[in-house]
């Protein structure tokens, strides 16, 4: 049998726990209030079009992205501004958003919602560019980058591939699997428009052997497709970054501070092909997603199709409540995912699953002294030294961490996943990075 595909360097492999995985999608109810955070892409968030009191429908543009790097923002629902304020997010703090009183479900008439699926790629490639860049469409696996602008492809720089991420290495999360086998010829179209966009005749998704069902359903479905070919993956975290991807499907390594357009690959997370497509295809904005609710006590665990704004707490109701053991409550998965301090936040574009640990997991072990094992360093995906760029980090000496390449850290946590010492490695890198970031934003 032939051995499967994967990444060489580093990785781990944590328990999976994928219990939703045979979650049919299920679309949820609208609440009473929307919370729309403006700030829900890398890069500047857009500015506000509305004010209060201003009716709005389901799809209209509410706020536009004018940096080069942005992305527009569309009602979610149809109602009145209620103000525009200050709201909590998950990452704690209070940021801009756009509250709307929900009235009803009035979409705007441009919007196609019929269930039929368009096949024919009419668009040209700056239309497909530019219908992506007004429909908000940013990137699906976490980090929100706007993809109108991954498929403007810079001058000097030639596009060979595009890699589909389907791995959805992450423990527990579902929604990119679900996605697939309920919306898998929407996904293949969608990866035929960004073909068509970059220029490029060949695709590759990986997914990995774990999704086995998600496979096959892909497989027969792109006999349909030329030019799409559906990897299975040896299963390993972190499979779902974008330089270990592109490692274990094409044997390409891009090279340390680098994109993987180096290397002639764009690659693009499978919720965000379903979303080009029904940007190019029926004309509909990014306002909602799948959101995955999971845990070892959930009663219900589940994957949602949920408006962006809608309060987290709805989600919970939803998965048949908060089980009491209930130690954090986790936006994302248990490996990259932040822990929350309210259930009142809303869900973004980014959001890919809640996961709700209990008191017994959450709780961080006794940290003891390093006995330099060196097992971070073996886990590492990028090549780095954990343990060296941690100290660093606590020590403040940042302009040594850059020279030693801490803004390579994908902070995939597989350094401080491996520690026998139970060291907080990954907040230090986190601490590293972002002050090192500081250092070089001021340089410039």
């Amino acid at each position: 049998m032939k051995s499967l595909k994967t990444f060489a360097r580093g990785g781990v492999h944590p328990d999976e726990n994928k219990f939703s995985a045979n979650a049919a999608i299920e679309a949820l109810p609208l609440p009473k209030q929307l919370v729309i955070p403006l700030g829900q892409n890398l890069g500047a968030p857009p500015k506000p079009l509305v004010k209060k009191g201003d009716i709005v429908k389901v799809g209209q543009l509410i706020a536009k992205g004018e940096a080069f790097i942005s992305a527009n923002l569309h009602s979610p629902a149809s109602g009145k501004i209620a103000k525009i304020d200050d709201a909590l997010d998950a990452s704690g703090y209070r940021r801009q958003a756009i509250f709307i009183d929900v009235d009803d479900d009035i979409w705007e008439e441009h919007i196609d919602r019929s269930d039929d699926i368009i096949r024919a790629i009419s668009l040209s490639k700056e239309e497909i560019v530019a219908r992506v860049k007004e429909c908000g469409v940013v990137g699906l696996g976490g980090a929100t980058f706007p993809t109108h602008v991954k498929l403007m492809i810079p001058g000097g720089k030639t596009a060979e591939y595009l890699v589909v991420n389907g791995v959805e290495c992450e423990p527990y999360l579902t929604s990119d699997h679900r996605l697939m086998l309920e919306k898998g010829e929407e996904i293949l179209i969608g990866t035929k428009i960004l073909m068509k966009a970059l220029g490029v005749e060949k695709a590759i998704v990986g997914i990995e052997n774990n999704k086995t069902d998600a496979i096959q359903h892909l497989k027969k479905l792109a006999e349909k497709y030329s030019g799409i070919e559906i990897q299975a993956l040896y299963v390993k975290y972190p499979q779902g970054g974008e330089k270990q991807l592109i490692k274990a499907v094409l044997n390409r390594e891009v090279p340390s501070g680098k994109l993987p357009i180096e290397v002639g690959c764009v690659v693009s997370n499978v919720g965000t092909a379903f979303a080009v497509y029904e940007a190019v295809q029926k004309n509909k904005p990014l306002i909602e997603r799948v959101v995955t609710v999971t845990g070892k006590a959930v009663k219900k665990p589940s994957n949602f199709l949920v408006r962006v704004g809608t309060p987290v707490s709805d989600l919970l109701q939803a998965a048949q409540g908060l089980p009491e053991n209930t130690g954090k409550i986790i936006n994302g998965g248990p490996m990259m995912g932040k822990s929350v301090s309210s259930p009142d936040i809303p869900v973004v574009k980014g959001s890919s699953g809640i996961l709700l640990l209990p008191r017994e997991e959450s709780k961080r072990p006794q940290a003891m002294t390093c006995i330099r094992c060196s097992k971070c360093t073996v886990a590492c995906p990028m090549g780095l030294e954990p343990f060296l760029l941690a100290k660093m980090s606590k020590l403040e000496l940042y302009e040594r961490a850059e020279k030693d390449n801490i803004m390579d850290c994908m902070e995939c946590g597989s350094c401080q996943f491996t520690c026998p010492s139970n060291l907080p490695l990954l907040d230090y890198l986190r601490l590293g990075k972002q002050r090192v970031g500081h250092l070089i934003r001021t340089r410039k």
